[in-house]
């Protein structure tokens, strides 16, 4: 079993989306017991809440339901997962500093892209509506190469 986890900072926008684009992709290729999938955020601010109302509005306009709760990435991640996807630059590097010797991996979101020439995906948080579409579109195409590639 491939175990992936997707990482932002707080864990309530484009991680907890990315998890459930990449669960549903997973779900309609009858692969759902090839991978464990799970998100989470570099700060613990929001731990214990769902997913924000805006992104999970957006989400679900294109099918993705969005269940997971907000929680801190631990260390104890590292040796759980086999991949973690980070959605920024930050994130990556605030991730790859608090990696011990592990066999994760930790990547980039948009290294995955095809479709889209964006290098992060860009945090909606403080934007309007066209914010969240943005992160889906970006996340649909990494993606569905991700699930190709694995």
């Amino acid at each position: 079993m491939k175990s992936v986890l997707f990482v932002c900072m707080g864990n309530i926008c484009r991680s907890p989306t990315a998890e459930g684009v990449f669960r549903k992709l997973v779900s309609e290729a009858g692969r759902h017991s090839d991978f464990e999938i799970d998100s989470a955020g570099t700060i613990g601010y929001h731990a214990g809440d769902r997913a924000d109302r805006r992104m999970r509005a957006a989400a679900a306009d294109r099918g993705y339901q969005l269940d997971s709760i907000a929680r801190r990435i631990e260390v104890a991640d590292f040796d759980r997962f086999d991949l973690i996807v980070a959605m920024d630059n930050a994130n990556f590097r605030d991730v790859s500093a608090m990696a011990p010797e592990s066999e994760a991996r930790i990547v980039r979101m948009c290294d995955y892209c095809e479709e889209h020439e964006e290098t992060e995906v860009p945090d909606p948080y403080y934007g309007g509506e066209a914010g969240f579409q943005k992160v889906i579109d970006i996340l649909e195409d990494a993606c569905s190469n991700l699930l190709r590639q694995n």
